[in-house]
């Protein structure tokens, strides 16, 4: 007799996350260095718009060359939680053996990677909405006809698309333990072709075709519509939920199938 499939259960994730939530807090100047690092990445570019002047053309709307890469600075922090941030939580886990233990509960394969995630992407998505605002308070970064809706829409569909990158990218780890160069190689690409800071149409045509299959595109371009066009941000949107969709079950089965892989060859505790 074969039980059925359940869902992931809330409680489950909810406390994983907690946990992952307190641990952070505990590490007070680590977490505030980290935070404060986002800031100064900002007045960086901040100062290149200063120094190379007004630029009008191919910045997808945004006003100026700092709201463009203001943009890209802030959601680059949602793909590396996705990435580096992520893989290097489950590498922690591994060396710490709190993964062997995890894997030992009545829980799913899917529900520790859910609770896994779930503390990066919600602390990279305040980080990010945080770095706007300070962008528009301190650096003359215009939002007058800005969609806060449209925003919140994109930034919640670019976590749950790159979240599933995310999971694949934890499923590598689990499996050949240290892909680190592979992991910032993947980091890098998806910020260079979804045009994190500066426009996709100076890049050869070719390489502009395979942007139509980068979630990060949709997710750049979603919020520099949303907050500099206050439109055109639902196409995007779509974009995000057909990548989330199509990447989400991918994520689920390979994390499944590497814990499953690891936990018979009895490699979860190596690193």
């Amino acid at each position: 007799m074969t039980s059925r499939p359940r869902l992931p259960r809330a409680w489950v994730i909810a406390a994983l996350i907690r946990r992952d939530f307190v641990t952070a807090r505990s590490y007070r100047t680590a977490f505030v260095m980290d935070t404060a690092f986002g800031f100064l990445n900002l007045l960086v570019y901040y100062f290149i718009s200063q120094a190379i002047g007004p630029i009008s053309s191919n910045l997808q709307g945004a006003p100026s060359y700092f709201a463009f890469a203001a943009v890209g600075a802030s959601m680059t922090l949602v793909i590396q939680a996705a990435t580096t941030g992520l893989a290097r939580r489950i590498r922690e886990e591994q060396l710490t053996g709190t993964l062997e233990a995890l894997v030992g509960q009545p829980i799913t394969s899917t529900e520790i990677a859910l609770g896994i995630a779930g503390f990066p992407f919600m602390f990279a998505m305040v980080r990010a909405a945080a770095y706007i605002l300070f962008a528009s308070t301190f650096l003359g970064l215009s939002l007058a006809g800005a969609d806060w809706i449209g925003f919140a829409v994109v930034l919640f569909c670019s976590g749950a698309a790159l979240g599933a990158v995310g999971i694949l990218l934890c499923a590598l780890v689990v499996m050949i333990k240290r892909g680190d160069s592979l992991i910032i190689l993947t980091t890098f690409a998806l910020g260079l072709l979804g045009g994190a800071v500066f426009p996709r149409l100076v890049l050869p045509d070719w390489v502009q075709k395979l942007t139509v299959i980068v979630p990060t595109r949709y997710s750049f371009d979603g919020v520099r519509n949303a907050l500099f066009l206050g439109q055109g941000w639902a196409d995007d949107a779509s974009g995000l939920l057909l990548a989330t969709a199509i990447l989400f079950p991918l994520g689920m089965a390979a994390f499944g199938f590497a814990i499953g892989f690891a936990r018979r060859r009895g490699t979860l505790g190596e690193y």
